[in-house]
C-alpha cells in the first residue's frame, strides 16, 4: 500500500540503437511495457516520417482484416481465439518462418501481405460472383412469378372483366341506337381493340407510391393489378430479404408506355417481356425452361455460398492472430517514427521509463543488438536534468485497478503526489454503506459482487459491452460496497426496514409479553445504567424501531455521524496537503498554507466534533439528577442514576424539605444554575444538555457566551479558538505571496509556473506577483467557504440513509402488511409488488444514487483539499495494452 501512496519513480533516458536492430529492440521493449517514448520529430507531419511507408502497409493490412471480419460476421461465425494476450506478447514464435529461421519486421510484413492479398482476392472474386449469381437467380425467380401471376390473371380475371365490359357496352349501344336497323353480322370495333401491357416486379414497400405515381402520370388511363410474391427475395447488394410484388399494367398509348417505363426505372422495378398469353403452349414452354434454369442457378449459387463459408471458416481461425501481429508491427513503426536519425545508420530516441525497470530496458536493447551480430554498440543512458514533466504511473492489481480508474476519471495525480485512490479504496465503499445501510439490500449487492468474482476468468477475455466491462472492472468495489452496506445495516439494526433482535433488547415495555402495551408507554432499561449489560452488544437496540420517537432518534444519530465522518475526511485531505508539502520540500506551502488551513479547520470544525462526542459521552442522567430536588425520605433518594455520594441537606427556614443529591437545600424558587454543583456558567451551569447548533452559532455571533456549557471555561476556550480561526485567514491569504515576492526573480517565476500553469519566464515581477496574489486569494476563499459548504454537503449521508430506510418502510407496510391479513391471493400479489418495487427502486435506482453521491463526496469534498489533478498519465509502449485497447 505504501507503494500505491505515491506514483512510481520515473527516469528520462536516451536510447541510441543501430537502425538494423531498431525493430527488434522495440519489439522487446514493447513486451516489457515500461517505457513511454517522446516524439523527437514534432515538426514533421505524419507523411514526412521515416517509416511512414511501413505504417501505410499496416493500415492496408488492417483494412483487409476488417473486410475479413465483416465477411465472417455475415455468416455468423465465431472468431477462433488466438490464446491469451500475455502468451502472444511473450512468445517469439510469431516471428519465426516456416523453416524455423527468425523473420525481420520487413519480412513479416511482406509474408502477411502476400498471404492476406491472396485470401482477399479469392474472397472478393467469390463475392462478386455471388452477387452476379444472386442477381441472375432473382431475375429467374421474378420471371417465374410474373409468368405464373400473369397466366392466372388472364385465365381468371380477364374473361370476367371482358364479359362485364361486353355487357355494359351492349346495353349502351342498344339504348342509344334502338331506332336504327343493324345487321347481326356487322363488325364490332370495340371488341377488336387490344391493350398493351407492361409486367414486372416492384418492392412491396414502394407499392402504394408506385401505384399513386402511375395514376397521376397517366391521369387514370391505365389499369394496374398487383399480386404479392410469397417468398422474400434476397437483395444481392445488402444481402437482406426484401418483400416484392408482381404488377401488370394495361394501357393504350405509346406516350403512356414511355411514361410507365420511366416510372418503373425510377422505382427500381424490374420489367419482363412475356409472350402472347393467348398462346398457352408458348407460355408453358417458357415456364418449364425458366424453372429448369432456376434449379441450375440455385445449385451454382449454393455451391458458391458453401465455398465462401468454408473460406470464412478458415479465416476465422487466423484473423485474430493476424490482427495482433499487425497491431504489434504498426506500434513498432509508430514508435520508430518518434526516433531521430542524428547519425547515418543510427537512431536516437528519448522517453520515460519506470526507474526499477531501467536495467531491463538496457538488457533488452543489448540482447537485440547481440542477436543481430552487430558490432556497433548500443547506448542507454540517463538524460541529465532538467527533465520535462514526468508522467504518473501506479502499479495496480485486480483490486486496486477499479479505484485508481475511479480517481483518474476526475484527474491524473501529479508526479509523486499523494494518491487519493489509496484512501478511496476504504472510504468510498464505507460512505456508500453509510447511505445504503440495510442488511437485506446490502446482501443482494454483496452477492452480486461475489457472482462477478466467481465468473472473473470467464469475463476476463469476453466481449461484455460498455456496461459489462465497467461492472467487471469494479467487481471488487461492488463486493466492498455490499459488505459495508451490510455492516452499516447491522449498526442501524435495519433489514428491509425491520429491526433484528439478535442479542435481545435491553429495554422492555410494560405489558409487552401479554401484547397489551399502552399508547405512549415508556420503555425501561432492565439493567443498571452504564453497565455492560445495559448496552446492546452491536449496533442500535431493535427497540428503537417500534418506538414512537424512532424518526427523531435516527435523524439525530445519523446527522451527527454524517458531520463527524465528513469533518474527519476533509481534515484528512488537508493533512495530505501537508504531507505533499513535506515530501516536495515546499516550506512556504507547509508553513503558510497547510498550517493555517489545519488551524482553521480544527479550531471550528474539529471543535464541533469534540462537542458532539462530548455530549454523547457525558452521563446526562447523573448531571440532570444532580440539579433535581428530591425528598430525602422518598423513593427516589439514593437512585443509582446519580454518580457520586448522596448527601442530605440541612433544612433551613426557607427550605421546602427537598434536597439535591449533593446536599443543596431547595427553596422552591431555585434556578437550575443554583442547584447545579458544577458551576460551569450559563443558564444551567452545566447540568442541562446543550443545543449544539446554538452553541456553534454563538461561537461567532456571541463570543464568550455559552448558554449551556459542557465543561468549565468553555466560553474562554471558544474565544481562543475563534481568534485562531480569524488569524489563520489573513496568514493563509497574504503570507505566501509576501515571502515569494522577497525571493529572487527566478524563484518567483518558477513558483508561479508550478501553481498557475506554464507562463513566460521573462514575465515581469509585478505581473507574476499579482497573479500569485489572485491565485492565493482564490485558494483562501475556496478553502474557507468550502469548509462550511462541504460540511453541509456531508449531510447527504444522513439524507440518503433516511430516504432509503423510509422507502423500505413504506414498501413493506403498503405492499406486504396491508395484504397479509386479507387472503392468500392478495398476499401473493402484495409480495410481487413488494419484490418489484424493492428491486427497481432500492436495488437499482438507490444503488446508483448512493454511488453518485459517494462519488461526489470524494471528487469535490475530499480531493479538493489537496489534489491538483493536473498530472500526465503514463502511456507506456506496451503490446499488451495496445491489443486490449484495440479489442
Amino acid at each position: 500500500m505504501a507503494r500505491w501512496f505515491r506514483s512510481e519513480p520515473m527516469e528520462y533516458i536516451s536510447l541510441i540503437v543501430n537502425e538494423d536492430a531498431a525493430h527488434d529492440c522495440l519489439a522487446d521493449l514493447g513486451r516489457l511495457g515500461v517505457i513511454q517514448f517522446t516524439d523527437l520529430n514534432p515538426d514533421l507531419t505524419p507523411f514526412q516520417r521515416r517509416y511512414v511507408s511501413y505504417v501505410k502497409r499496416c493500415d492496408e493490412l488492417e483494412r483487409k482484416l476488417r473486410f475479413f471480419v465483416n465477411e465472417i460476421e455475415r455468416f455468423e461465425l465465431d472468431m477462433v481465439s488466438a490464446g491469451s494476450v500475455d502468451s502472444f506478447v511473450n512468445s517469439s514464435a510469431s516471428l519465426m518462418s516456416d523453416h524455423g529461421s527468425k523473420k525481420t519486421g520487413a519480412q513479416l510484413l511482406e509474408s502477411l501481405e502476400v498471404e492476406l492479398e491472396g485470401y482477399e482476392a479469392q474472397l472478393r472474386e467469390l463475392n462478386n460472383y455471388s452477387e452476379k449469381l444472386t442477381m441472375e437467380y432473382n431475375e429467374k425467380v421474378e420471371l417465374q412469378e410474373v409468368l405464373e401471376k400473369a397466366r392466372r390473371f388472364f385465365m381468371t380475371d380477364a374473361p370476367r372483366l371482358a364479359v362485364s365490359e361486353l355487357t355494359s357496352t351492349g346495353q349502351d349501344m342498344h339504348s342509344s341506337d334502338a331506332g336504327l336497323l343493324q345487321s347481326d353480322n356487322a363488325p364490332r370495333p370495340d371488341l377488336d381493340m387490344r391493350f398493351s401491357s407492361i409486367t414486372g416486379v416492384v418492392s412491396t414497400e414502394e407499392k402504394s407510391r408506385f401505384e399513386r405515381m402511375i395514376f397521376r402520370a397517366t391521369r387514370g388511363n391505365c389499369y394496374v393489378r398487383f399480386a404479392p410474391i410469397q417468398q422474400p427475395i434476397t437483395d444481392p447488394e445488402s444481402g437482406q430479404l426484401v418483400e416484392k410484388s408482381v404488377f401488370i399494367i394495361f394501357f393504350k398509348s405509346e406516350s403512356i408506355e414511355t411514361k410507365l417505363k420511366r416510372i418503373c426505372d425510377a422505382f427500381g422495378a424490374h420489367r419482363y417481356s412475356l409472350p402472347d398469353m393467348d398462346d398457352a403452349g408458348s407460355v408453358d414452354t417458357m415456364l418449364t425452361e425458366n424453372a429448369q434454369e432456376l434449379v441450375d442457378s440455385r445449385t451454382v449459387l449454393l455451391k458458391n455460398q458453401d465455398t465462401r463459408f468454408r473460406l470464412c471458416q478458415l479465416l476465422a481461425k487466423h484473423t485474430e492472430r493476424w490482427t495482433w501481429l499487425v497491431l504489434r508491427e504498426k506500434a513498432v513503426y509508430h514508435s520508430l517514427n518518434m526516433f531521430k536519425a542524428d547519425v547515418s545508420g543510427m537512431l536516437r530516441g528519448e522517453g520515460w521509463v519506470v526507474a526499477e525497470s531501467t536495467d531491463e530496458v538496457k538488457e533488452a536493447v543489448e540482447r537485440a543488438h547481440a542477436s543481430m551480430d552487430l558490432h556497433l554498440p548500443s547506448l542507454v543512458d540517463l538524460v541529465p536534468q532538467p527533465w520535462p514533466t514526468p508522467p504518473t504511473h501506479f502499479m495496480t492489481n485486480k483490486f486496486t485497478y477499479g479505484y485508481q480508474e475511479f480517481v483518474n476519471t476526475y484527474g491524473i495525480p501529479r508526479y509523486r503526489e499523494a494518491n487519493p485512490a489509496l484512501f478511496t479504496a476504504a472510504t468510498f465503499p464505507f460512505l456508500f454503506g453509510v447511505m445504503y445501510g440495510d442488511v437485506g439490500h446490502g446482501l443482494f449487492l454483496f452477492c452480486a459482487g461475489l457472482y462477478l468474482l466467481w465468473n472473473e476468468k470467464a469475463n476476463e477475455g469476453a466481449k461484455l459491452g460498455e456496461m459489462g466491462e465497467g461492472m467487471h472492472a469494479g467487481r471488487y468495489m461492488i463486493v466492498m460496497m455490499g459488505f459495508f452496506a451490510v455492516y452499516a445495516g447491522l449498526i442501524y439494526n435495519d433489514m428491509f426496514s425491520l429491526g433484528l433482535n439478535l442479542f435481545g433488547s435491553r429495554f422492555t415495555f410494560e405489558g409487552q409479553d401479554s401484547l397489551s402495551v399502552e399508547e405512549a408507554a415508556v420503555a425501561t432499561n432492565d439493567h443498571e445504567y452504564g453497565s455492560n449489560d445495559s448496552v446492546y452488544p452491536f449496533g442500535l437496540d431493535p427497540i428503537w424501531h417500534v418506538s414512537s420517537n424512532e424518526l427523531l432518534f435516527f435523524n439525530s444519530f445519523k446527522m451527527k455521524l454524517s458531520v463527524i465522518f465528513g469533518i474527519i475526511q476533509m481534515f484528512s485531505g488537508t493533512c495530505l496537503k501537508g504531507l505533499n508539502a513535506v515530501y516536495f520540500k515546499d516550506r512556504l506551502s507547509f508553513f503558510y498554507e497547510f498550517l493555517p488551513m489545519a488551524v482553521f479547520a480544527l479550531s471550528l470544525f474539529g471543535y464541533m466534533v469534540i462537542l458532539i462526542l462530548s455530549k454523547w459521552c457525558i452521563n446526562w442522567n447523573s448531571r440532570m439528577l444532580s440539579a433535581t430536588c428530591i425528598d430525602p425520605d422518598g423513593d427516589g433518594w439514593g437512585s443509582a442514576d446519580y454518580v457520586g455520594e448522596w448527601i442530605k441537606c440541612n433544612a433551613g427556614d426557607d427550605s421546602d424539605g427537598t434536597c439535591t443529591p449533593w446536599g443543596y437545600a431547595c427553596t422552591g424558587s431555585d434556578t437550575t444554575a443554583d442547584k447545579c454543583p458544577l458551576d460551569f456558567g450559563g443558564s444551567g451551569d452545566g447540568c442541562q444538555p446543550p443545543n449544539l447548533i446554538t452553541t456553534l452559532i454563538n461561537i461567532a455571533l456571541n463570543p464568550g457566551t455559552v448558554d449551556e456549557p459542557l465543561y468549565a471555561g468553555q466560553g474562554g476556550v471558544q474565544n481562543i479558538l475563534i481568534l485562531m480561526a480569524f488569524v489563520s485567514v489573513p496568514i493563509l491569504l497574504l503570507a505566501k505571496p509576501y515571502f515569494l515576492s522577497q525571493q529572487p526573480h527566478r524563484a518567483l517565476v518558477e513558483t508561479h509556473d508550478e501553481e498557475a500553469g506554464d507562463e513566460d519566464d521573462h514575465e515581469s515581477d509585478d505581473h507574476g506577483f499579482g497573479e500569485i496574489v489572485i491565485h492565493q486569494a482564490i485558494e483562501t476563499i475556496e478553502f474557507v467557504l468550502g469548509m462550511v459548504s462541504n460540511t453541509a454537503s456531508y449531510l447527504r449521508l444522513w439524507a440518503l440513509s433516511l430516504a432509503h430506510s423510509e422507502l423500505a418502510t413504506v414498501f413493506w407496510e403498503k405492499a406486504m402488511l396491508s395484504t397479509l391479513n386479507m387472503n392468500f391471493f392478495a398476499a401473493f400479489i402484495g409480495y410481487g409488488v413488494f419484490a418489484g418495487v424493492t428491486f427497481g427502486v432500492l436495488l437499482m435506482m438507490d444503488v446508483l444514487e448512493c454511488f453518485l453521491h459517494a462519488l461526489r463526496l470524494h471528487w469535490v469534498e475530499f480531493q479538493n483539499k489537496f489534489f491538483a489533478a493536473d498530472g500526465i498519465r503514463f502511456a507506456p509502449y506496451s503490446f499488451k495494452q495496445i491489443i486490449k485497447d484495440a479489442a
